[in-house]
């Protein structure tokens, strides 16, 4: 491998920030979410009040200065709140994610100051939720091939087409949409721009009745006509596919994280009811069978942190992180899926009812081999990068 983009330096343990947001995001967690799991799991309904909260706490402007009501923190940080949150509901990881990287990012990175003032302390304090519209129903991993479009009008632009699987869709006061402008110029031809709920002929038309993440808002969105000032053009015509592929490297990392929070929920269920469990007179910890699985989902684990954890650091230095943000996403996600798995094995029947906590968590884990961009899209990349760089 390639040694360029190679922390020098390398420090292992936490620093008192990570330390303090950790703190903060586990005691909310267990007090504030655990409660309430089951019953936004079953009724599917988006929790308001526990985003609210969030916001308060800084969670909804992770990534983002002071002066736009953020935290101020780095994805460093943004890796550890993640985590916490989505041990207990990964559904809570989600909504998160998807606010901070890719709606408030997406106008923080490429709007101007104009934009920047108008949208993000509302964002960033959670009084706003985001949410950011590039997939079509015809156009998953295959994104440039997006059929929504926009017309030029003298003082706006004019906005028809859909958009499918919208992370906070139908819950959003602030949306980012990605469409054409000009179709002659296939990818270079997309433009982003920034809609707000109430602007005509903007709704969402359809919520998902999902697996998992249930807690969490996955909606369609129609666009019948909606008129776009053209103050809500965000950077220059064209730039839209860019831009959002620059927004995907830093989301696969809160991906990676929510899939390692994820990942470290099972394991320590898994071990808990080791312990505890009994057959044939002992604990089935003491049975070689059950220690093996721990062993491996423990290491896969430490594995996809120390990825996830590089991804972030080198984020947080400005580097470039297609590669690894794409490696982290890739192993976290396929690795949780490995001990959701062996979790409920390991819990036997009782991994299959709901009073356990395993039966979630495996049916949450697969959207994080899915969102993002699959993980044989993440393979591509990754391949691609290698293929440049080698």
């Amino acid at each position: 491998m390639p040694d360029a983009h190679a922390p020098s330096g390398i420090e292992f343990s936490f620093t008192d920030t990570m330390k303090m947001v950790q703190s903060l995001a586990r005691d909310f967690a267990v007090s504030e979410i655990r409660p309430v799991v089951v019953k936004y799991d079953e009724s599917q309904e988006f929790p308001f009040d526990l985003v609210r909260k969030m916001g308060e706490l800084g969670f909804m402007g992770i990534l983002f200065p002071d002066e736009y009501g953020g935290a101020g923190f780095g994805y460093l940080e943004y890796v550890v709140i993640l985590e916490e949150l989505s041990k207990i509901d990964p559904s809570i990881g989600l909504i998160v994610a998807a606010h901070n990287s890719l709606c408030t990012n997406h106008i923080y990175r490429f709007g101007n100051t104009s934009q920047k003032k108008e949208y993000l302390p509302g964002l960033c304090t959670g009084r706003t939720v985001g949410a950011w519209a590039l997939t079509e129903p015809g156009s998953g991993s295959d994104a440039g091939a997006m059929r929504s479009t926009v017309r030029r009008e003298a003082d706006a632009f004019i906005l028809n087409g859909s958009k499918a699987f919208c992370t906070n869709g139908s819950v959003a006061g602030t949306a980012v949409v990605m469409a054409v402008t000009d179709p002659s110029k296939a990818k270079k031809g997309i433009s982003a721009f920034i809609l707000e709920k109430g602007m005509q002929g903007f709704f969402p038309s359809k919520k998902e009745n999902k697996l998992g993440m249930r807690a969490s808002d996955t909606s369609s969105l129609t666009f019948d006509n909606v008129r776009i000032p053209r103050g809500n053009l965000l950077g220059e015509e064209g730039s839209g596919f860019r831009q959002a592929l620059t927004i995907l490297d830093g989301g696969r990392i809160s991906i990676a994280a929510l899939a390692l929070g994820i990942a470290q929920g099972a394991l320590g269920a898994s071990v808990k009811y080791s312990r505890e469990r009994e057959q044939f007179g002992k604990p089935i910890g003491e049975f070689q069978a059950i220690q093996w699985k721990l062993a491996d989902m423990a290491t896969e684990i430490e594995a996809a942190r120390l990825l996830t954890l590089k991804a972030a650091f080198l984020k947080d230095r400005g580097n470039e992180v297609v590669l690894e943000s794409s490696m982290a996403k890739y192993y976290a996600s396929e690795a949780a899926a490995r001990a959701t798995s062996e979790a409920v094995q390991i819990h036997g029947g009782y991994g299959f009812i709901k009073e356990f906590p395993v039966e979630k968590l495996y049916r949450d884990v697969k959207l994080t081999t899915i969102g993002e961009g699959t993980s044989e899209i993440q393979k591509l990349i990754i391949a691609r990068e290698l293929l440049k760089t080698f």
